[in-house]
């Protein structure tokens, strides 16, 4: 039987989604709109001239080798950047669940991480692994490790995605931790009596009842990659070495705020958002199929 809830003025309602539309229109469907727009037209840095160029813009992107040297280096790093989030939050959220003493305090203190502000945890990250300040840059160069994030392109890449990670382990692992919280203990004590190992009631009961927590976080954590790194990128490397840890949003922003090439830049934003839709109907298409909703 269905609950009907009845609000005592019919303006009510309204009134309370107003707020929220406001903000969604302002932020994100004008802002929106206005790249869109622009993609399709030329103009100077300061305003002054605007010029309808239609798909000019377009052009002048997909055919820049440089792009395409992002978009790879891109999936590879929203590729690293959900894998390294994903594992360890499972792991994580395994011995919470196990846990009969103490599951609050220790889901407490991993969840401050999700706290911090990107752009804050890039630079604990920096200074961590800094080569001439960082403690842990220190603790490589005494194993004997050459350490240079400043000039080495490889060693930039691996700490973005180490730190972009990090902020993103404690939002996987509550919903993780949710997710084997709602898996019935009769299931894997009927497991258990039967003489089913650990792994075997993982691998056979408890990951694929996680499948639908699973499929989420990995299109959000797609997404989160594509998009919410620039705030660490920009305090950690700032695209660099050279380019070497330039992913497409920071592309949209160097060539946009920087090179001032307003269209181009639009086109690009234009372009990445279309990719993302495009990966996410994808992970739909073929990865539900494998998920297992109870």
């Amino acid at each position: 039987m269905q609950r009907k809830v009845i609000f005592p003025n019919r303006w009510l309602p309204y009134a309370l989604l107003a707020p929220q539309l406001v903000v969604t229109l302002i932020f994100f469907i004008w802002p929106s709109l206005q790249a869109l727009m622009m993609a399709f037209q030329e103009q100077d840095p300061f305003g002054l001239s605007v010029r309808f160029v239609w798909f000019d813009n377009f052009v002048m992107v997909l055919t820049d080798p440089e792009y395409y040297n992002t978009l790879v280096r891109t999936l590879v790093f929203a590729t690293a950047v959900t894998l390294l989030a994903m594992v360890p939050a499972l792991l994580l959220a395994l011995a919470a669940d196990a846990l009969l003493r103490a599951r609050s305090a220790y889901t407490t203190a991993l969840m401050i991480p999700y706290a911090i502000a990107p752009a804050i945890a890039g630079v604990l990250w920096l200074f961590m692994f800094n080569p001439a300040i960082g403690v842990v840059a220190h603790t490589l160069q005494v194993l004997g490790l050459d350490w240079n994030p400043t000039l080495d392109g490889n060693d930039a890449m691996l700490l973005v995605i180490m730190a972009s990670a990090w902020k993103q382990v404690a939002y996987n692992f509550l919903f993780f931790l949710a997710g084997l919280q709602s898996i019935p203990r009769s299931l894997l004590e009927a497991a258990a009596i039967d003489g089913a190992g650990p792994w075997r009631r993982f691998r056979t009961i408890v990951f694929p009842l996680l499948s639908p927590t699973t499929f989420f976080l990995l299109v959000v954590g797609l997404v989160y990659a594509f998009f919410d790194t620039f705030g660490v990128i920009h305090a950690v490397t700032a695209g660099g070495p050279a380019t070497d840890t330039t992913t497409l949003v920071y592309k949209v922003y160097t060539d946009g705020m920087i090179a001032l090439d307003l269209g181009g830049s639009a086109a690009q934003s234009v372009l990445l958002m279309l990719m993302v839709i495009g990966l996410t109907t994808l992970q739909f298409r073929f990865l539900e199929r494998r998920v297992h909703y109870s």
